[in-house]
């Protein structure tokens, strides 16, 4: 049986300024995927952060989409957050 699907996306583009977490322009954020689990979805932020690490304003995160879309139920995710 395969391990239950945890929902992940990660996402990123450039910022209004160092430390915000406000998009410059909705328009270009860049949607990167969605994945199964939490491994995955680090494996594809790490490789567009480390793309990007030139530019300070722009910032990649992972969004835990399976406790937005089942915020009750506890998940056990083997990596840290």
């Amino acid at each position: 049986m395969p391990d239950r699907q945890l929902l992940h996306l990660v996402i990123g583009g450039e910022l209004t300024g160092v430390g915000e977490y406000q998009f410059r322009d909705l328009k270009k954020v860049d949607f990167v995927g969605a994945y199964p689990n939490y491994a995955e979805a680090f494996a594809a932020w790490k490789s567009k952060a480390q793309a990007t690490v030139d530019n300070a304003l722009t910032r990649y995160f992972i969004i835990h989409a399976h406790k937005l879309l089942d915020p009750d139920e506890h998940h056990d995710e083997s990596q840290p957050h």
